[in-house]
């Protein structure tokens, strides 16, 4: 690793070491990650840290903001992956921070990054939102939270989670079990989310009184519906026809999310996606906004986020035997 003189010495204060072997982590992967991925070296004795790089002031505050998080929970790979992204897509202004935050039984949650902000604003102001873009960019997890924020505030008095099932097409009828255990299997991360929030006796509760709803988007057909929060996930696997059928059950006093990847699509071959099409028919309609992410919004694991630029590489570059533009 090639590393310009540039270099920064500090100590992380008040010394506790607890606190520092959280902070560096197991054998100081934490610390190997931090130099990875800032191309930096960061050298430690006790408390005091010196870095050397270009990067290294970078390096410094993000020390310095995971060791005051080393006080109160663990520091994991993960963690340090999320604050590096919040630098790289720029931090949030104080007010800002108190408006992309959102309040849940289980504790409460942060909109993270420039897009994500952007989203969870978008989704507060209007009663139409569109997600769109790659996995693992909290699309779904972030219009999950704002459903359970609404649904604590008694904004809204239920919400309602919709899904393409099996393909375009939802032939669910091969599945066994009856309707929600045929549909359960694709609404499994909006599930998930909403056990981590509001945890799974509480969830299962609310979906026998109906306050919490599972609906194939084929059974949407011919509904109204009312002080609802509506989510619509997977939608680059509607039909241009199926994508207008949802978006016209949006009833009074209600809220809807739509979110989807335009480049994985399920859809036979020469069919339009309804995502892609209502892009073009919608941009610029009052009240309805959309929120675009890319490969550096990616939170999960930093390999995925390498394998969805590298995916994005490959479909923006000439194919073999083509001439580029």
């Amino acid at each position: 690793m090639s590393v310009p003189d540039a270099s920064r010495e500090f100590a992380l204060e008040p010394a506790d070491n607890a606190r520092l072997a959280n902070l560096c982590g197991p054998l100081d992967e934490n610390l190997r990650l931090l130099e990875a991925r800032l191309d930096v070296q960061i050298r430690r004795r006790g408390d005091s840290f010196r870095v050397l790089g270009a990067r290294a002031d970078s390096a410094e505050e993000t020390l310095r903001e995971l060791f005051a998080l080393a006080k109160s929970e663990e520091v994991t790979p993960e963690r340090v992956h999320l604050a590096l992204r919040e630098h790289e897509s720029g931090r949030a202004s104080a007010g800002e921070g108190e408006e992309s935050a959102i309040r849940l039984p289980r504790g409460g949650l942060r909109a993270r990054g420039h897009h994500q902000r952007q989203y969870l604003a978008d989704i507060r102001a209007h009663d139409l939102t569109f997600g769109i873009g790659p996995a693992g960019t909290g699309k779904t997890y972030l219009a999950v939270a704002c459903a359970v924020e609404s649904l604590q505030a008694e904004t809204i008095r239920r919400v309602v989670l919709v899904r393409p099932a099996v393909e375009a097409g939802e032939r669910l009828g091969f599945l066994p079990g009856d309707l929600t255990q045929k549909v359960d299997p694709y609404l499994r991360p909006m599930y998930d989310a909403l056990y981590e929030m509001l945890g799974f006796d509480r969830v299962s509760r609310f979906i026998e009184r109906n306050v919490i709803e599972v609906a194939p988007l084929a059974f949407m057909r011919g509904r109204s519906l009312n002080d609802s929060f509506i989510i619509l996930d997977e939608a680059q696997n509607t039909t241009i026809e199926q994508m207008k059928m949802f978006l016209t059950r949006i009833g009074f006093g209600s809220k809807a999310v739509v979110t989807g990847d335009v480049t994985q699509t399920d859809l036979p071959a020469g069919r339009q996606s309804g995502l892609s099409h209502v892009i073009d028919v919608l941009r610029g309609v009052d009240g309805v906004a959309f929120t675009f992410f890319d490969a550096r919004d990616v939170v999960r694991h930093p390999l995925v986020q390498r394998i969805v630029q590298a995916y994005e590489s490959r479909s923006s570059a000439p194919r073999q035997g083509e001439r580029s533009s």
